[in-house]
């Protein structure tokens, strides 16, 4: 009897056709960042192809309708063996051509913590294009790692929150409410985990008013030269920690 894996041989590839509301925008940001475009087609209909490295993007005219404020129009998982290099050249092409890396409204790149499993790309008709470390833990706990208890928890589920549900509003939450309830029974090196992930957040939502209150607190609290490497390294950007963190003994 013939059966599928005798007529099926496992060599497919799956390419994403991604929704496309504005061909300009899309084509101008990927090629921003290092894509080469193997097919463009406005008329009669959209259609874009687009190549990077070892995989392809397709794109497709968008229903009417279509939102891409709502970053609900789709998207694609591109699983790679570590992801920290790809953020550094998206990083570098967006210092190139924009001056800055976007991390804010549309097309925007997520932040890259070191030791991180993923980040993600929101093209500008609000497709989400995540990449992925293949060897990424699959029995992540939403809402913190029941192995963990108090600020440690809340530190774990922000982490989740940002970097795999892609929501600083709910991850500066967890944060700001975790620090006042746990906050004074926790060891000293995880209040400054959490106050350097409240000012991270507040710049990047774009509130940075309680930042010198944070940073206060946080240059406060007595820490070894370890442990103050330890808090730069959990945030995307130690910059946003130097008026609050300097070189200690």
């Amino acid at each position: 009897m013939t059966t599928n894996e005798d007529r099926v041989r496992p060599n497919e590839t799956a390419v994403p056709l991604l929704h496309c509301v504005s061909p300009e925008a899309t084509l101008a940001f990927w090629r921003a960042l290092g894509f080469e475009v193997t097919y463009e087609q406005i008329k009669p209909y959209v259609y874009l192809a687009l190549h990077f490295s070892g995989f392809d993007l397709h794109y497709g005219h968008a229903p009417v309708g279509v939102d891409p404020s709502a970053e609900a129009t789709g998207g694609c998982l591109v699983m790679v063996d570590a992801v920290a290099p790809y953020h550094a050249v998206f990083t570098e092409a967006m210092r190139r051509t924009y001056g800055k890396v976007l991390v804010r409204e549309q097309p925007r790149m997520t932040r890259y913590r070191a030791g991180a499993s993923r980040f993600s790309i929101v093209d500008p008709s609000g497709n989400t294009i995540i990449f992925i470390q293949r060897d990424e833990p699959a029995d992540l706990e939403y809402g913190g790692s029941t192995a963990l208890s108090g600020l440690a928890r809340v530190l774990d589920n922000a982490r989740i929150l940002r970097e795999f549900k892609m929501d600083d509003r709910a991850a500066f939450r967890a944060l700001n409410s975790g620090l006042r309830r746990h906050g004074d029974d926790a060891p000293t090196v995880e209040q400054a985990l959490a106050l350097a992930g409240l000012i991270e957040l507040s710049v990047a939502l774009g509130e940075p008013e309680r930042t010198p209150d944070w940073g206060s607190r946080l240059r406060e609290l007595p820490l070894t030269a370890e442990e103050r490497k330890r808090v730069r390294d959990a945030v995307a950007d130690p910059a946003v920690l130097e008026p609050w963190l300097p070189d200690g003994s």
